[in-house]
């Protein structure tokens, strides 16, 4: 509606100068995508869950691709007896709950700072795991660098702490691997926190058993803090627009551009000799991460919050594991190729 402006003044008359002034509403939530996105991704980490629990039961690794009948994403095995999918709720709801925590921690955040923000939409995917993740999207400007700090790292915390809470519970349920038992086709790199939280927690027989993580058949729910672990990890590297990439812009605005290209070549070598996937984050860090949405440069980044920056930085170093799948970097995947 028009705004009137106070009169000013002629050397006949007074009059008003009106003034309209437009209000933006900002785009509607799209729920039924949200719900739709949300029951899909719910549906196929049970798929894949249920898998898991059915492995564990027999003693047998969680990607197991000993059996040709039933594959990694066992939809016919599945089918034959829906009952099945039972199996897979404690590794559904467990990797659904830290998802939605790492998610719910920007959105709260955003909703804190009055930021324009999405719901989780959830990606639903045939993988290992059941799923690509999920993200928000921002769809408002950021005012200071204290508010792009509070919710770059309020995500990766959020889910950094269940993933953390579902690990204690979760690995005095896991078995050890007995002789003779078959060892998984696909092998899991283990982060630092996995380690510590093997050297802490008073497993009794798993530790009077075997020394060596490697010998032990996770439980299912001890896999989603796995994936918990390993995508907080991803989503704290210091670059482009990743949580971490937002926490480096927040910090100093002018050393991102920076910061991104030393982590692009630091992925390279990583995934020569670890992983090659590293090398998928670092062109994709090189197409879309060299650009930031300006923030207001004033007031600056102080106090407890460059605290927490650096425990999200021992945040990275507890969860980042250099090859996240064993014989995978570029180098062993350059030399199985040529030897067929």
């Amino acid at each position: 509606m028009p705004e009137f402006l106070p009169p000013v003044s002629s050397s006949t008359t007074e009059y008003y100068r009106p003034v309209e002034v437009f209000v933006v509403q900002p785009p509607k939530q799209r729920y039924w995508l949200h719900i739709v996105l949300l029951l899909a991704t719910i549906f196929t980490t049970l798929v894949v869950g249920a898998r898991m629990e059915a492995n564990f039961e027999h003693n047998q690794p969680a990607f197991s691709l000993n059996d040709d009948e039933v594959p990694l994403f066992p939809l016919r095995w599945m089918w034959a007896d829906p009952s099945r999918i039972l199996l897979g709720v404690p590794f559904a709801s467990t990797l659904m709950l830290i998802l939605l925590a790492h998610e719910m921690g920007h959105y709260l955040c955003c909703r804190y700072y009055g930021v324009n923000a999405t719901l989780p939409f959830f990606i639903p995917a045939p993988t290992l795991i059941g799923t690509l993740g999920a993200f928000i999207r921002i769809r408002s400007p950021i005012r200071s660098r204290a508010a792009l700090f509070d919710i770059g790292i309020a995500g990766p915390i959020a889910g950094f702490v269940v993933a953390v809470t579902v690990l204690m519970f979760a690995l005095p349920l896991s078995k050890v691997m007995s002789p003779g038992m078959a060892g998984s086709d696909i092998q899991l790199g283990y982060p630092l926190i996995f380690r510590l939280a093997w050297y802490v927690l008073p497993l009794g027989q798993l530790k009077a058993s075997t020394s060596a993580l490697h010998s032990i058949y996770f439980h299912p729910t001890a896999i989603a803090a796995w994936v918990g672990m390993f995508a907080t990890a991803l989503n704290l590297l210091p670059g482009g627009q990743l949580d971490g990439g937002h926490i480096v812009f927040s910090l100093a605005p002018r050393a991102h551009k920076t910061v991104s290209r030393l982590t692009i070549l630091a992925l390279i070598p990583m995934a020569l000799y670890f992983w090659a996937g590293w090398l998928i984050w670092a062109i994709l860090l090189r197409i879309s991460g060299m650009r930031h949405p300006m923030v207001a440069e004033w007031p600056v980044v102080t106090g407890v919050r460059r605290w927490i920056a650096g425990f999200g930085l021992v945040m990275l170093i507890l969860t980042l594991a250099p090859a996240p799948f064993g014989h995978s970097s570029l180098v062993q995947v350059f030399r199985e190729l040529r030897g067929q």
